[in-house]
């Protein structure tokens, strides 16, 4: 009975590590955070944090994983920034179709944005 219990534990671990290492690859970042702190913290230019997004769904496409969430929504907002309201749309509009909780919010975002355009 010991060693049933034992096994099962040792099991339910290794499972709970298996799901836990696949669960932090599943959406690729690559610079996403690095530039959200820095447009926020240092105040840079959009244009220069909206080639970097860009240059990362570029990385996403080519290494076939899903954008981050918000990226979009981000780099809509940057377009907005720029003066850009048609792509900042575009964006929000991909925000919205890659995650569909995110809806309300993107569509808050447009509705709020509608005078930009």
């Amino acid at each position: 009975m010991r060693v049933i219990k034992y096994t099962a534990a040792v099991a339910t671990a290794l499972l709970l590590t298996a799901c836990a290492q696949k669960k932090e690859n599943i959406y690729y970042w690559g610079d996403y955070q690095n530039s959200l702190y820095s447009f926020y913290q240092n105040g840079s230019a959009p244009e220069k944090e909206i080639a970097t997004l860009n240059k990362v769904i570029e990385e996403v496409k080519a290494k076939n994983k899903p954008v981050a969430p918000g990226l979009h929504a981000q780099l809509g907002l940057l377009y907005v920034n720029a003066g850009q309201p048609d792509l900042a749309f575009q964006q929000f509009t991909a925000e919205k179709t890659a995650f569909p909780e995110s809806a309300s919010y993107m569509d808050f975002l447009m509705r709020n944005k509608q005078g930009a355009k």
